[in-house]
């Protein structure tokens, strides 16, 4: 098939890549443009390196961008992690229409950090969809969907690259057959079924220790590797990554108070929350890099009794 390509970033450039190596035809590649002083976008470095036209408009609104599509005469349009909107005048033009990757189970966490909010949730299942785009943000109908299980310790980085991404991968190639074979189907989202979360941020990544422990272990879990869960040491600002849930299983094990650090030991240290402790094994000050949780209590003389998020 001839296909054009809107993407971005490795999960853009890993579409690309399984396309060429099945030999479809790309007809052309779009990408946002690069911030200034950027890195050059992996989707538009791979599509440079391979030799294919590649298109960066400000917005796939513009009348450059729809004339640019046109001129391709593309089979469909396969759009692989997309930021910009694209107008159904875009998606539209194909002789096949467009489709696009959504990392959640439509209509379930429509939005950009899809991945981040069910397992901040507590689920312990999500997913992938394949879905018409239209002019409502994940609204369009659903071509497939694929699921996998979000595993008690698993982090974001966990479901993402082992499980989504190459997932998303396959169910891409296998609804762009479909379409273009004309053995797919499409199933309107039921409304009654939908949520919406915006981005999970900084602001949304910061613990609270007066929260249950379960609560701030998805958070962590969530925001690893990024935005990264954070909290306050005098003021500064210390962000955790690796980390284990311990639950206080009678009141004889509770141990210090909100936010207290509780326990050192060779290879991290431990902080109270409601209903257990949290152990704390790579962590990252304001100006440093990650480090293994004893290292940071090592490095900025923590102590049992110190409270975090003060």
């Amino acid at each position: 098939m001839k296909i054009a390509i809107v993407g971005q970033q490795d999960f853009g450039k890993g579409v690309l890549e399984a396309f060429l190596a099945r030999g479809d035809e790309v007809a052309g590649v779009f990408c946002a443009p690069e911030k200034p002083g950027a890195k050059a976008d992996p989707l538009r470095a791979l599509a440079e390196e391979k030799k294919l036209k590649v298109f960066q408009f400000q917005s796939l609104r513009s009348a450059e961008a729809l004339e640019a599509l046109r001129g391709l005469e593309a089979d469909i349009v396969i759009m692989a992690y997309v930021l910009q909107f694209a107008p159904r005048e875009f998606v539209n033009i194909p002789r096949h229409g467009t489709i696009q990757y959504h990392p959640s189970l439509l209509p379930k966490h429509r939005g950009p950090s899809s991945i981040n909010w069910p397992m901040i949730q507590g689920a312990t299942r999500t997913g992938l969809t394949i879905f018409r785009p239209t002019d409502g943000l994940d609204e369009g109908p659903v071509i497939l969907q694929k699921e996998c299980d979000i595993g008690p310790d698993e982090t974001l980085g966990d479901v993402y690259f082992n499980k989504l991404f190459p997932a998303g991968i396959k169910a891409i190639l296998e609804a762009a057959d479909q379409v273009v074979a004309g053995k797919h189907t499409e199933t309107v989202q039921d409304e009654s079924r939908a949520t919406y979360e915006g981005w999970c941020r900084a602001a949304e990544a910061k613990i609270d220790w007066a929260k249950p422990v379960d609560h701030i272990y998805n958070l962590i879990r969530a925001c690893n590797p990024a935005p990264g869960a954070w909290t306050t040491l005098n003021g500064k600002k210390v962000q955790i990554f690796d980390a284990r849930k311990h639950v206080f299983r009678r009141f004889s094990d509770v141990v210090g108070k909100m936010g207290e650090m509780s326990d050192l030991t060779e290879a991290s240290f431990k902080i109270t929350a409601q209903g257990g402790r949290i152990e704390v094994l790579r962590a990252r000050g304001e100006d440093g890099k990650k480090v293994s949780g004893a290292e940071f209590a090592g490095a900025n003389g923590l102590s049992n009794g110190i409270v975090f998020g003060g």
